[in-house]
This record gives C-alpha cells, sequence and structure tokens, in this order.
C-alpha cells in the first residue's frame, strides 16, 4: 500500500488549455486495461524535456532528444505506452518507434517529426506497432480536455495509485494552470527525472525559459528522489507551456511573474516525485533524508543519496529497527576524503542520536524505535563544514519489494 497517498480527485487536476488527452485500450502487453494515451497541443505550443543520462537509452528517448533538437518544428503531440519500454531493442526499436509516430502525425495531418514517443514497461522487447496504430483512432475520439486523471491512470507499470497534481495562480489579472501526471515505482534513482512525467502549462512564457525551468525543477524534485538505486532506460520529464492563458508574456523567471510560475512548476514536480516514492514497490514508509553543514550542495546531496541508497538502512526502517550505526557507516563511505568524523551530529526526527560523531549520552534506544514505527520519518545530518544544505526522498525495502521484481513479466 502506498506511504499516506490517494488518487487524485479528478475535479482537482485543472483542465490546461490548448492540451486535449485521450486513452484507448491497445493490449500493448495485457489486454483490457487502458494502455495508451495521446496528448494534442495546440499549435504555437512550446515543449522541453530532460532524459535518462542511462547510456543505453530507450529508442523513444533517442527520438525525443532528436526532435527537441535546435531548427526542429514544435511538436505537436505526445504518444505514450504502458507495458514495453522499446529499450534494448537496436535499430528495430527505432524504426517502431518513428513508425508510431508517423501513424499519429499521418492522422493529426501533422508532420512525423512533431509527434514525441515515450514508453514504459519491460526492457528489450518489441514493440507492437500493430496494436498500438490500431487503438490511435480510439484514442483521439477519446480526447478532452478533462483526461489528466485517466491519463495518469494509464500510464502506470508496478504503480498502485495514479499520480496528479495541479495548481492555478494568478499573473496580471489571468487564471494560470499549471497540471501534471507522473509514473513509477521502481527502477526509481533519476540522473534528471522520474521514469515518465508530464507537466504543462497554458502560461504565456518566452520559449527559450522552459528549458532552465525544467531543469530547476527537475533538479529539485525528481533528482532528490530514489527508491531502489537503479537509473531507468527511459527515464523523461517534460514541461509543456500553450501560451493561452492570456497573461502579460514571461520574459524573465526572476520577475514577480516568472518567480510565480516558476513556484508552482517546482511545487507541481515536488508533488509528484514525492508521490513516486510513497507509491513506491513494497514501500511501507516515506522518508525525507535531510543533509546540511556542508561545504556545497553537491556534497550533501552525495551524503543523503548514499543513506537513501543504502540497503541495510532502508531494511532497517522497515523493520523499524533503529540500528542507526548503518546512517554512520553510509555517512562515511560517501566519498567526502576529508570529512570530520568527530563534528557529525545525526538525528532521527526530534531525536538527536548521535553528537560529534558518537552516541549522544542521553539518547535511549526506545526513543529511536519510537520514531522507527512512524509511517513519514525525517533523517537529518549536520556534517559542520559549512553552509550548504539539501534533501532527498526515498522509502524503506520491503520483501515486497523482492516479490513484486521477481513477478514483473509473469
Amino acid at each position: 500500500m502506498p506511504v499516506n497517498l490517494q488518487a487524485p480527485d479528478p475535479k482537482d487536476l485543472h483542465p490546461v488549455a490548448g492540451v486535449a488527452i485521450g486513452i484507448a485500450m491497445a493490449g500493448v502487453r495485457k489486454a483490457n486495461r487502458r494502455d495508451l494515451t495521446v496528448m494534442t497541443l495546440a499549435e504555437g505550443s512550446s515543449v522541453a524535456g530532460v532524459f535518462t543520462q542511462n547510456r543505453f537509452c530507450a529508442a523513444p528517448v533517442q527520438l525525443c532528444r532528436e526532435r527537441l533538437g535546435a531548427g526542429q518544428p514544435a511538436p505537436r503531440a505526445i504518444l505514450i505506452n504502458t507495458g514495453n519500454a522499446n529499450a534494448g531493442t537496436g535499430a528495430d526499436g527505432l524504426a517502431r518507434a518513428r513508425a508510431s509516430c508517423a501513424a499519429l502525425a499521418k492522422l493529426l495531418s501533422v508532420d512525423a517529426e512533431q509527434v514525441l514517443p515515450f514508453s514504459t514497461g519491460v526492457i528489450m522487447e518489441s514493440l507492437p506497432v500493430d496494436r498500438i496504430e490500431a487503438a490511435l483512432p480510439a484514442a483521439l475520439a477519446d480526447r478532452g480536455a478533462d483526461r489528466w486523471a485517466d491519463a495518469a491512470a494509464a500510464i502506470m507499470t508496478t504503480d498502485t495509485v495514479p499520480k496528479a497534481a495541479s495548481r492555478r495562480i494568478q499573473l496580471g489579472g489571468k487564471t494560470v494552470t499549471v497540471t501534471g501526471i507522473s509514473k513509477g515505482a521502481g527502477m526509481i534513482r533519476p540522473n534528471m527525472a522520474t521514469m515518465l512525467g508530464f507537466v504543462a502549462t497554458d502560461a504565456v512564457i518566452d520559449p527559450a525559459l522552459l528549458a532552465p525551468l525544467l531543469r530547476e525543477a527537475a533538479d529539485l524534485s525528481f533528482n532528490r528522489i530514489t527508491i531502489d538505486g537503479d537509473t531507468s532506460t527511459n527515464d523523461s520529464f517534460m514541461l509543456i507551456a500553450t501560451h493561452q492563458a492570456g497573461n502579460p508574456a514571461i520574459t524573465q523567471l526572476a520577475s514577480g511573474d516568472g518567480a510565480a510560475l516558476r513556484a508552482a512548476v517546482i511545487e507541481v514536480a515536488q508533488t509528484l516525485a514525492q508521490a513516486i516514492v510513497r507509491d513506491g514497490e513494497g514501500a511501507t514508509k516515506f522518508i525525507a533524508v535531510q543533509v546540511q553543514g556542508g561545504k556545497t550542495e553537491d556534497e550533501c546531496r552525495q551524503v543523503a543519496y548514499a543513506i537513501a541508497h543504502s540497503p541495510l538502512v532502508k531494511t532497517a526502517f522497515f523493520a523499524s529497527d533503529p540500528n542507526l550505526g548503518r546512517i554512520l557507516a553510509a555517512v562515511g563511505y560517501a566519498g567526502i576524503a576529508d570529512l570530520d568524523q568527530g563534528a557529525i551530529d545525526l538525528f532521527l526526527d526530534d531525536v538527536h542520536v548521535v553528537e560529534l560523531g558518537g552516541r549522544r549520552a542521553a539518547y535511549r534506544e526506545e526513543d529511536g524505535a519510537r520514531v522507527m514505527k512512524q509511517s513519514e520519518i525525517t533523517v537529518r545530518v549536520d556534517l559542520h563544514r559549512g553552509s550548504a544544505q539539501t534533501t532527498v526522498w526515498t522509502c524503506d525495502l520491503s520483501y515486497d519489494y523482492v516479490k513484486i521484481n521477481a513477478d514483473y513479466r509473469s
């Protein structure tokens, strides 16, 4: 069961002017499930993307990078399938991704290069293009502006709960919407994003600002989560601006309106990223790892990820066992060569566990055990080296994680 996470209420997901979404059953991997999603974008929309750093990236990732390059026509559609990652499929995989895009482009009367493909599911299996093509008319006929909740459900794989978030703000007297969806529950240690994430806004914004806004949003959200330390072949996070809201054009993110839009995009991205951790495969606990007092944010993140990735730390949280020396061990092997262990403080929520590198005299294990039984826990490490800080979100590692992944292809 997900940790304090419920399916979004469709009424809370605001439509984004210029985005229409349709869902269909293609039978990509399993019959009788809606596994194909089409988003069509108004003419003049802008799109930016960040993608996995896994060198064995999937065919759709390769195509999207190509189609978002300089001089390419503006995207008009997004095509998403679940059940098949189209990764580890070589030249044939690229040809199949291109064919599915061409089929949708023909139905929409746009160029094939204006369709961005995304796939998620099992790696190293051929994409069934014929099933996708056969389902495209149904997906297009199903389109509506209010289908965000349905899309969030359609892109799920081992997720147990759809993930979506929406915010509305006022810019120059106009209502501006930011709405997004994501999917992911395992194979999560993004080096940029999550397995799949899509955020759209109808704000009028200089298209040149989308990429830096997206990179910052990714770095403060999807680049701060881990479930199992694995980086997917298909990680993709997209930011879409349709420019339909009628607000005065945002030309600087540092302006008042720019800062307001930035905050809304980051808030939606963080909500989606944290939802992925809360729905981590087999997760029973949601854990925030805060590292402060570093010389740089990078070294704080390095320590935070060492803790968040550790199977020994994660299994201790699952067992509610305050075996907190495992956290100190992770801090020690994080790779900071000149770390002074005699300066380290460690807190578990409100409980001060380690002081100046050793067990605090006043610490009692029953206090640690009390916190470890909670469903939401904060681990705070103070390195006492500087003023930098960061937070990474993770979950525990349970028996069910092994069961889910052992049975994934069956």
